[in-house]
């Protein structure tokens, strides 16, 4: 009882209740919202290198007559005339 009975025994453990539970920025709380700031913070990097992929196509399509073409006749199905064209999926 000697222990319990310290006074700062007792008001480290209010302390470490309140924290943990009672805060409206509790531990869990500011746990969840860390790993969603990380999430969002990953999001964010795959969308950078998307559109650093996307702008180097962007610019392939600008300036190669060739790269228009391929685009085209994948994306858009178009042919030359005297072509036929058998889309298996």
């Amino acid at each position: 009882m000697k222990i319990i009975g310290n006074k700062y025994i007792i008001a480290t453990l209010v302390f470490v209740v309140i924290i943990l539970f009672l805060d409206p920025y509790n531990l869990f709380v500011t746990h969840r919202v860390q790993s969603q700031v990380n999430d969002l913070h990953e999001e964010e990097r795959e969308l950078r290198e998307a559109i650093v992929a996307d702008s180097v196509a962007a610019d392939e399509l600008r300036n190669s007559l060739d790269a228009k073409e391929h685009f085209g006749r994948e994306n858009y199905y178009m042919k030359r005339s005297n072509e036929d064209i058998f889309v298996i999926k």
